[in-house]
């Protein structure tokens, strides 16, 4: 038998190569991942700046832009943004006796036409002045102001004034001028007192005037500046125009904000997280007492929620005309819960019947533990669409009451409330209504689209597919 000995010369030595599993991404915790993925859904993350934009337009602007919003500028009333903001320096107002004449005093069953109708001085925002031609065998006159051309319809518009003396043949109109185009209409009575089928229009457009005293007073120049007659100035500037008293739209926006989106926000987080609280607890025990507790909830959701609302304005010694956000909270507290109690009930007890929840409980997981680390953070996302649904519908229940006299009670300015005010002005002065009303929807919007970036960004479920 062959012996055979081995030296080390006899062995090569082989390279071995290994496959080393290596991590892809960095590892991440689950509130940096969910962020990760939010900042990857564009529309979310735009939606969250708006969010953090209005925020700092509630809590900042008025810091910034310090204008009072309960302050009337009254030579500027329903002024759009970008208007003109000269003004005339003109003499102070004089009263004016008017124009009579002497004519023939014998009434009659028709009268005609004035002739003519034309200003007795330039027309401007401190008065107009208006001298038409007598007509034989009027009774009296009646003047219309319109802000429209009553031509086409023969709506003559605002009724100024009716002047029972025929000799009187003048009217000066103080009523609320701005710097616009109006037509006066001049209606000839007979001795009955009806008006006659023919009438003349006179088409004004009235000039922003301002005394040298209430330009210097209102800050408009310096006390030391001279102004003389003609001279012009520029009043007060309103970025996004004034209302129909003449209060600053954008201060009014801002201190708004404050109370709709404290309504809209800090009621939502209460009655959200009873709901949250209630319904984790009635799924998770589940049988008699889930059918008791949310027969409760049942009831609850009967009640009327404006009689409610009523009983806590009594029962907290809210009266007529006064702010009512107090007892809007508690009923919004009390009765909105339910909705949010069944969506949590639901995800719980689809969560219970999971594999690791009866793991968890085989190793000694007390009731509390198991709901508060693993059942609600597993309910997360309907959670947050659940809040920003709530958010916009609690802006809309505010703006309800608001205009129903139960909300928040002038001149304490809010999205809703301002919306109400703008619809009566909408076809003239449409920026009234615009401005809240896009803000609202702006706000509704943002949340929604928030909410749905949240909800996929919190998603174990979806995480675990990609």
């Amino acid at each position: 038998m062959t012996e055979f000995s081995l030296t080390a010369a006899d062995f090569e030595r082989v390279s071995v190569e290994r496959r080393v599993q290596t991590i892809a991404r960095p590892s991440l915790s689950y509130w940096q991942d969910a962020w990760v993925r939010l900042k990857a859904n564009r529309r979310a993350l735009v939606s969250f700046y708006i969010v953090i934009v209005l925020l700092l337009f509630t809590v900042a602007g008025p810091w910034i832009w310090a204008v009072d919003p309960t302050v009337q500028d009254l030579d500027q009333l329903s002024t759009p943004p970008g208007a003109d903001r000269r003004a005339q320096i003109v003499q102070p107002y004089v009263p004016w006796n008017g124009v009579f004449t002497t004519i023939n005093e014998s009434l009659s069953d028709t009268v005609g036409a004035t002739t003519e109708i034309r200003l007795a001085q330039p027309a401007s925002t401190q008065t107009v002045r208006l001298v038409w031609d007598p007509v034989l065998g009027a009774s009296g006159y009646r003047v219309y102001r319109n802000v429209y051309d009553p031509a086409p319809d023969g709506a003559v518009g605002l009724p100024l004034a009716e002047i029972y003396d025929p000799r009187q043949v003048s009217y000066e109109d103080l009523l609320d001028l701005t710097p616009t185009r109006y037509w006066y209409s001049v209606i000839a009575t007979d001795r009955n007192g009806r008006e006659a089928e023919e009438y003349t229009t006179l088409a004004v457009d009235t000039i922003r005037v301002i005394t040298a005293a209430e330009a210097q007073t209102r800050g408009l120049v310096d006390l030391e500046t001279l102004l003389s007659l003609g001279d012009e100035v520029r009043v007060s500037f309103h970025p996004l125009g004034t209302d129909y008293l003449g209060r600053d739209m954008l201060a009014r926006l801002m201190y708004g904000a404050r109370v709709s989106l404290f309504i809209g926000i800090i009621a939502p987080l209460f009655f959200v997280l009873t709901g949250i609280l209630y319904g984790s607890a009635a799924g998770f025990i589940g049988g008699r007492v889930d059918q008791i507790l949310m027969r409760f909830a049942d009831f609850v959701v009967a009640l009327p929620f404006l009689l409610f609302m009523i009983l806590f304005k009594i029962a907290f010694g809210i009266g007529p005309g006064e702010s009512g956000v107090v007892p809007m909270l508690v009923a919004l507290v009390v009765l909105s819960w339910p909705a949010t109690a069944r969506l949590v009930r639901g995800q719980i007890l689809q969560i219970r019947e999971e594999a690791y929840i009866g793991a968890s409980q085989l190793l000694g997981a007390k009731t509390h533990y198991l709901i508060l680390r693993h059942m609600i953070p597993n309910t997360v996302g309907v959670i947050l669409v659940t809040l920003t649904f709530a958010v916009p519908t609690v802006i809309f229940v505010e703006a309800f009451l608001s205009f129903i006299g139960m909300g928040v009670a002038p001149p304490t300015p809010s999205w809703g409330s301002m919306c109400n005010e703008g619809i009566q002005t909408m076809l003239n002065h449409p920026h009234e209504l615009i401005f809240p009303a896009a803000l609202i929807s702006l706000t509704v919007l943002a949340f929604n689209l928030l909410g749905d970036g949240l909800r996929d960004a919190l998603d174990a479920r979806m995480r675990s597919r990609e």
